[in-house]
């Protein structure tokens, strides 16, 4: 351990998390009819939500944004200096505004109130200061004052931006549950990450098809069966009449069991061995289904078929590339 230092850096992070901890508790105290105006605005909103803040309040207010957006409710962060300088055009008068500011007096905040007023906006402010310029100014405020700052100058914002961005991330959960916000329209907003993959990725779009499926006959011979397994490289052939009808499949795991049994390989005929009755799955399926079938059944693929014919084959592997697993 590194004793260069004289300063008890534990005594400093425990006091910081007490303090915002604190903040975050008073909260609950401040809530108020303020709270249920400002989701209503919102919730008709026909529009989309513009936050804005400067400084820390806009770092704050471009993380509740994202999470508005990411959770059902439309919305993006506008700087208010450049509000004043352009980008007011990116509001509309079907929008509602959130606009944030510890004193509530911030020039650049509140030098945007006379255009808001004028378009008939509505505006939700989060402020320590009900009695401020932005406070006074809002059709719901909201109450995010603290005692104390975490730093001990009570100079840098600390308890004051937590409480804010609790704030917000309460008026998106309320939103997202009134809504009825479903974890599929949540990933229809993170198609990237592994819960969009998990909703989103369908069996059909990530399953082997038409050439590249190994299928052999009943009649076939194991080693010939083999060589299909070898060649399309899936660990496993399908069994399949001449109409097309599956009958069975064939995997590694058979072929273990066969040759434990010192089954000969070149003169036995494949239906004598395949597995029958092999579970399918449809192709609009999700591939997060065929994860858990296959979880479940402690298999490694699974044969797609509608209507009683055969469309595809999907692996774990498969899964495993398409970053479902």
């Amino acid at each position: 351990m590194n004793t260069e230092f004289d300063f008890d850096f534990l005594k400093s992070a425990l006091r910081t998390i007490e303090l915002e901890q604190r903040a975050i508790h008073n909260l609950s105290a401040m809530l108020d009819s303020n709270f249920i105006a400002a989701c209503q605005l919102m919730l008709s909103c026909k529009g989309r939500v513009v936050v804005t803040g400067m400084g820390k309040s806009g770092h704050i207010g471009n993380k509740i944004a994202a999470t508005l957006a990411s959770t059902g409710t439309p919305a993006f962060f506008v700087h208010p200096g450049e509000a004043s300088h352009g980008d007011m055009g990116m509001i509309t008068a079907v929008d509602v505004v959130i606009a944030l500011s510890n004193s509530g007096e911030t020039a650049e905040v509140t030098s945007l109130l006379p255009l808001l007023k004028r378009m008939a906006i509505p505006l939700i402010s989060i402020t320590g200061n009900p009695r401020s310029t932005l406070g006074l100014a809002s059709a719901a405020h909201l109450n995010a004052s603290v005692d104390l700052e975490a730093c001990p100058l009570g100079l840098a914002p600390t308890s004051s931006t937590t409480s804010a961005l609790v704030l917000g991330d309460a008026l998106a959960i309320a939103l997202l549950e009134a809504r009825g916000f479903t974890a599929e329209d949540f990933a229809f907003s993170h198609p990237g990450g592994s819960l969009g993959r998990r909703l989103l990725l369908k069996v059909e779009d990530i399953m082997h098809s038409g050439p590249e499926i190994p299928t052999v006959r009943p009649e076939s011979s194991l080693s010939r069966s083999l060589l299909e397994m070898t060649t399309k490289g899936l660990g496993m052939t399908t069994v399949q009449t001449a109409s097309g009808d599956l009958v069975g499949i064939f995997t590694d795991g058979d072929l273990r069991r066969t040759i434990d049994h010192g089954v000969d390989i070149h003169s036995a005929i494949i239906a004598d061995l395949m597995t029958r009755h092999a579970k399918t799955i449809l192709p609009g399926m999700l591939a997060a289904e065929a994860l858990k079938i296959m979880e479940d059944s402690k298999i490694n693929a699974l044969v797609v078929a509608e209507n009683h014919r055969i469309c595809g084959v999907i692996t774990m592997h498969d899964l495993l590339r398409a970053g479902v697993i």
